[in-house]
């Protein structure tokens, strides 16, 4: 009778290809959840800034149309933001995932006080107006 050692080398293939294919995954796993991180916090980062480049486009559009001007602008955010609001730029601080800070500043053409105003995630109304006689531009939030 001939014996046959056909099973016990597949079987070896089997364990090394198993034991391969751990180390593999010990390996990558962490390489791909920072690079999913990272993808996420420069999304959130381009959403925020998007957000506010309609509100700064916004602004810009009421002081060009002067006393009287009244505009709403809808915004929805990834993440809440404080907003921090002058004559010549608006700007927010986004939190990254490893716990850093990205400012994000646009410029506009505006006559305001500074202030902030606080928006929360997902949709927010926000209304720019120039009363008549009135100096100074405002900006709120509707709820």
């Amino acid at each position: 009778m001939i014996k046959d050692n056909k099973g016990q080398i597949s079987l070896e293939y089997l364990l090394i290809f198993a034991v391969s294919l751990i180390i593999l995954i010990v390996f990558t796993l962490p390489l791909l959840q920072l690079g999913l991180e990272n993808t996420m916090d420069v999304s959130h980062s381009l959403n925020a800034k998007s957000e506010l480049s309609k509100l700064s486009n916004t602004i810009s559009q009421v002081y060009a149309e002067g006393q009287g001007s009244k505009h709403t602008v809808y915004l929805n955010l990834d993440g809440e933001l404080n907003l921090k609001i002058s004559a010549s730029y608006i700007s927010a601080t986004v939190k990254l995932s490893d716990g850093k800070n990205r400012e994000i500043k646009l410029y506009h053409n505006s006559n305001f006080n500074s202030g902030s105003l606080f928006l929360e995630k997902g949709d927010n109304k926000i209304i720019v107006e120039w009363p008549v006689d009135s100096e100074k531009m405002i900006i709120y939030k509707k709820y």
